[in-house]
């Protein structure tokens, strides 16, 4: 069953017209990759609710989302900037993904417990954002959107400031986490070893269209398409082939 239908989705920015058509499956991995620019985060945003379609449909597990509101949205967004709170402890910060105010049931206080376990900051609890490192941080992040439990996890380059060794970690631990619980990934990174890495299926995303999509190591190491080839360029090619 798909988990997420985009049909004729189009949006204007500046000078570009933008129209989507996806398709991804429920418990899917998708790296979405592309030049800056092409349309891969206005694409995440849109699905999110952050940005307005001027027509079209995007549909979670057969529901028809693109006239709710952010928060009515089963979708959870994961940004490059953690929007952790400096004043708050780790604890908090993770609950906020439960309620705002912070008014959490004990079952609740056990539930953001647990994920603060999932994502191995167990005994973090108590820390604050400045007495954590950039992963740690980012795996706080990724704590709170797991408290909200919803089906759709959209990272928007979330592990881009982060090294190489770390950035796969963050991935494996995305991926470890997917695996359990069920939900669907889509992942935007400019690093195609990331996608290669981590998804099971990419989409290229060129000119605000979904140009290709296909098996990460088919599209990523056998590219047809001229404009996929340019992307990734001839070092990139040369040293996998």
């Amino acid at each position: 069953m798909a988990a997420l239908e985009i049909e004729r989705l189009r949006f204007r920015y500046e000078d570009m017209q933008m129209e989507f058509d996806l398709q991804v499956e429920s418990g899917e991995f998708l790296g979405v990759i592309g030049p800056s620019g092409a349309g891969k985060s206005t694409l995440l945003s849109l699905i999110a609710g952050f940005e307005r379609a001027e027509s079209g449909s995007i549909r979670v597990n057969s529901q028809e989302i693109a006239a709710l509101p952010p928060n009515e949205r089963p979708v959870t967004m994961l940004f490059q900037d953690n929007n952790l709170f400096a004043h708050l402890t780790v604890e908090q910060n993770v609950g906020l993904g439960i309620h705002p105010g912070l008014r959490l049931t004990a079952e609740q206080r056990d539930a953001v417990a647990a994920a603060l376990e999932r994502v191995g900051l167990g005994g973090f609890a108590q820390r604050r954002p400045d007495q954590m490192s950039g992963g740690e941080r980012q795996r706080t992040a990724l704590a709170r959107s797991l408290v909200r439990n919803r089906p759709l996890l959209l990272l928007d380059e979330p592990f881009a400031a982060l090294g190489p060794a770390l950035r796969r970690e963050m991935l494996d631990l995305v991926d470890e986490l997917r695996l359990a619980q069920g939900f669907t990934v889509l992942f935007v990174t400019h690093q195609p070893e990331d996608a290669l890495h981590a998804a099971g299926r990419v989409a290229f995303i060129a000119e605000g269209r979904v140009a290709a999509t296909g098996p990460a190591r088919e599209l990523l190491l056998h590219p047809s398409s001229a404009a996929l080839r340019a992307y990734l360029g001839p070092d990139w090619l040369d040293d996998r082939g």
